[in-house]
């Protein structure tokens, strides 16, 4: 169809199905616009947008299409290249004006291989589990018998050396039973398990261990492993293999231990460090009238782990920061500032995409006037917060009335730089927007094969796309600095 009879169609089914004429006071929430601010026709246009938005299911159906035609896609393997034509194809698709790749030299690939694991004593059982992103293997079966550390803090408190020789460390520390301090969120928790699984491995080595297996970062208790990257390891420190067992079999090893006898495993895994590797930066743009020298930016990581098809991690973000973007392009008049919709590579081992496109786009990092990203999967999202120039401030306040009916709080941090990827940008010198979000039950999924299109909520995609869409558009047609 097309995509200007598209807005056309879904914009006369919006305005049937929102409570009386459309109109920028939005009285039936008890917010009112202040139109020296946002004028009148573009706050109207706001709303419209994003009552088109609740309607229409595009960003479901880019998360189906990329899990359905790509699957998982990780840095450098046959899924990744398929990802970056898929990504430059559906950009096309949806009408962008400009499309194009940035490359992005990584030094090493990986072959994840088999992993498998054994309690052989004091009880013979097996163990579900998974190797940690650019683990070595084991060369052949590893034995050896378990030391358990509730916490990373436990292992780094036992002294360099060898006093772990001829040991396989255990943390055993559960996000699933993490409290977080009151006002946080559950990303607390998932910041202290990622701790061991990023750096366990070089610090067990430190101290003379074999290997070193964790609980998996998760909320879950499905028998499969999450995986996810140790983020390589340290010249002058011995390579020893690391992986993630699931809840149950963590627990099960804890029940043995606690039965004071020495618990011993047997561990094999093939996986294998590679020479380098090229993947790519995908990049679309729906192009403002004033031209393309200055541009809001919209982000998601386009590489997934490998087990499952990368639904909410981050198929989602793909999902909704194209359809936003896409919907604005398909309006009858095109947006006042061009916007740009960011698909970085390798995220998941360290956001290297988002580095080398820093790197690359230094010279204009200024001319990226705004940014936010979602990498948290589908869920709506409860909470605005801005990382803005105090002029800028009351303005994204104003924008933020747009979409509080969408059950969108205010926070007055005003300290927001973005995202997973966008918080490079942001941190250099890119103002922001942080949509928090509901994280639904993400952490029970991500980095497992459990992460695939049947866990997307269609309606919480909708929302989710309907905020980006209205804030994104609203600051794509006001003539306003954010910096300042």
């Amino acid at each position: 169809m097309n995509k200007k009879r598209r807005w056309r169609i879904l914009s006369f089914v919006a305005c049937l199905l929102i409570t009386g004429p459309v109109h920028a006071d939005e009285s039936i929430v008890g917010l009112t616009i202040d139109h020296s601010i946002i004028p009148v026709e573009i706050a109207n246009n706001a709303i419209l947008l994003r009552e088109k938005a609740l309607l229409d299911n595009l960003s479901v159906d880019i998360v189906e299409s990329i899990t359905t035609e790509v699957g998982p896609r990780r840095i450098g393997t046959e899924g990744d290249a398929r990802a970056i034509a898929w990504a430059q194809a559906k950009f096309r698709e949806l009408g962008f004006d400009r499309v194009w790749t940035e490359e992005l030299p990584v030094e090493h690939g990986w072959i994840r291989g088999e992993a498998s694991a054994e309690i052989v004593a004091p009880y013979r059982q097996n163990l579900v589990l998974t190797a940690l992103g650019y683990s070595v293997g084991t060369d052949g079966d590893l034995v050896g018998e378990v030391i358990e550390f509730a916490t990373f803090d436990d292992l780094l408190a036992v002294p360099e050396g060898d006093s772990l020789k001829g040991k396989i460390a255990f943390v055993s520390y559960s996000m699933a039973d993490y409290v977080p301090p009151p006002g946080a969120s559950r990303m607390a928790g998932y910041g202290q398990g990622t701790r061991a699984r990023s750096r366990g491995h070089v610090e067990a080595a430190k101290r003379g261990a074999e290997a070193i297996v964790i609980r998996s970062v998760g909320i879950d208790n499905n028998r499969n492993g999450h995986t996810g990257s140790g983020y390589g390891y340290e010249d002058g420190v011995r390579k020893i293999p690391y992986a993630a067992v699931s809840a149950p079999d963590a627990i099960l090893m804890q029940n043995m231990l606690k039965r004071g006898v020495p618990m011993t495993m047997r561990l094999n895994m093939t996986s294998e460090i590679t020479g380098p590797i090229v993947g790519a930066n995908v990049i679309g743009e729906i192009t403002g009238r004033e031209g393309s020298d200055e541009f809001l930016v919209l982000g998601a990581h386009l590489d997934s782990w490998d087990e499952g098809t990368g639904a909410l991690d981050d198929g989602a973000g793909v999902g909704s920061m194209m359809a936003a973007a896409a919907m604005i392009g398909q309006m009858e008049g095109r947006p006042r500032r061009s916007i740009r919709v960011l698909l970085f590579g390798a995220e998941e081992i360290g956001l290297l995409g988002v580095r080398e496109y820093a790197r690359a786009n230094q010279g204009i990092i200024g001319k990226h006037l705004l940014g936010a990203e979602v990498d948290g999967g589908g869920g709506r999202i409860h909470t605005l917060t801005s990382g803005v120039g105090a002029t800028a401030l009351p303005v994204v306040r104003e924008m933020h009335k747009l979409i509080a009916p969408l059950g969108v709080a205010w926070s007055d941090a005003n300290d927001a730089v973005g995202a997973s990827d966008m918080s490079v940008l942001g941190r250099a010198g890119m103002p922001a927007l942080d949509f928090g979000q509901n994280s639904n039950d993400y952490f029970a999924y991500h980095h497992t094969p459990n992460d695939t299109f049947d866990k997307i909520i269609p309606a919480d995609m909708r929302y989710l796309t309907a905020a980006y869409v209205t804030i994104f558009y609203v600051a794509a047609e006001l003539d306003i600095d954010f910096r300042e």
